[in-house]
Parts: C-alpha cells; sequence; structure tokens
C-alpha cells in the first residue's frame, strides 16, 4: 500500500474516532505529540539525513508548524462543534486556496488545466450540496369548506 493510500486511511480514522471519543474536548494536541513521537523514532531508526538550517529556513518551519497547527486545531472544532456540511464543503475549497498560496510563494505559476480542474471540483461540491440538501416540506394551507366553517 502506498503512503497515499495510507495517509487517506489514516485521516478518515483520525476524524471518525476524534468525533465519538473525544468527548467534546479538542484532542490536536496529544495527537501532535504522538506523530512527534513517532517521527522522532524514526529519525533515531534512520538516522538524520543532510540538514541545513538558515534563518530563512527556520522562519519557514515555523510559520508551516503554526499554519498546520491552527489548522488541524479547527479542523478539531468544526468536528466536534461545527456544521459538518459547511466542513466539508470548505473542505473542497482549501486546498485550492492553499496551492494558489504556495505558488506566490514560491514564484510558480499554476497551469490553465490545474485551475479548469479546481474549478471543476469546487463547482461539483456546489453541486452535489445543492442536490443533497434537504428540502424543506412546503405545508399546504387548509382549504375552509362550509362545513369546517
Amino acid at each position: 500500500m502506498n503512503s497515499k493510500k495510507k495517509a487517506t486511511l489514516i485521516w478518515a480514522a483520525y476524524c471518525t474516532v476524534t468525533a465519538r471519543i473525544a468527548n467534546g474536548k479538542n484532542g490536536v494536541t496529544l495527537f501532535f505529540m504522538l506523530v512527534s513521537l513517532v517521527l522522532w523514532i524514526k529519525l533515531g531508526i534512520e538516522g538524520p539525513g543532510v540538514m541545513t538550517f538558515s534563518v530563512h529556513a527556520i522562519v519557514y518551519l515555523v510559520l508551516a508548524a503554526c499554519a498546520m497547527g491552527f489548522g488541524y486545531a479547527a479542523w478539531n472544532v468544526g468536528i466536534l462543534h461545527g456544521n459538518v456540511t459547511v466542513l466539508a464543503g470548505a473542505s473542497y475549497f482549501i486546498p485550492v486556496l492553499s496551492a494558489a498560496l504556495a505558488a506566490a510563494l514560491l514564484h510558480a505559476p499554476l497551469s490553465v488545466q490545474f485551475w479548469q480542474g479546481a474549478v471543476m471540483v469546487c463547482g461539483g461540491s456546489i453541486l452535489c450540496w445543492i442536490a443533497t440538501r434537504t428540502r424543506q416540506a412546503k405545508t399546504a394551507t387548509p382549504v375552509r369548506t362550509s362545513e369546517s366553517a
């Protein structure tokens, strides 16, 4: 099984289990502590690769860590206390915004095909939401007859 499939299964399990066992509390801190522990163990087993530290790299590292930490915390709050429909919809739009920000930061323009795909995915998300949302039943006004008057 490749790492993308594993990550997909882990993410789905994380989201499902979090909502069921969290008892309304945000478990992001514990999650990040466990992930860090696993990564430190992996580093201890495999050994460090070539690492170069600079002020520029450390600033990006800290900013990325903050963005991911706040992102996971916000996701957990949404799972535990938010509107899951809005959360699911946002999950389609956020990666597009993330890719656009990364492209701007890295000075790497995104192709027309990327933007066409992004518009199709986001548009499909909106169409699915419109097609599946619960419709309010229209209640008919009772007709008065001569017997009920």
